[in-house]
């Protein structure tokens, strides 16, 4: 009978896996065992913090809508209300953009809601 070799596998499988964890420091590069501890806290903060990232974006957009709103004598919750009324779907994204890069556009839309 002819000679087997096995593990090729769980080889690729732990390669892969030290692969993912290149960058890191002390042995959790390089151990198999603490490469696969500091990746799973690595994949679970990623996870989470790809939540946390649209939750921080949307905040500095509704800033940066609050600051420039004031500055035309109107406030940011004012504002959100009177473009839901009139209709005008702009996202906040875009508000915050305008808001910051083109303030004449800006003034023009809060001119159009106070209308």
């Amino acid at each position: 009978m002819t000679r087997v070799k096995r593990g090729t596998i769980a080889n690729k499988r732990r390669k892969n896996l030290l692969k993912e964890a290149k960058g890191f420091r002390y042995g959790r590069k390089n151990k198999y065992r603490q490469a696969k501890e500091a990746l799973l806290h690595a994949w679970s903060h990623s996870f989470k913090d790809r939540k946390r990232k649209k939750r921080e974006k949307r905040q500095l957009w509704e800033i940066k809508i609050n600051a420039a709103a004031r500055e035309n004598g109107i406030t940011y919750s004012q504002l959100i209300n009177h473009l839901r009324q009139k209709n005008i779907k702009i996202d906040r994204k875009i508000l915050a953009e305008l808001s910051e890069k083109q303030p004449h556009i800006f003034q023009a839309i809060v001119a159009e809601i106070k209308k």
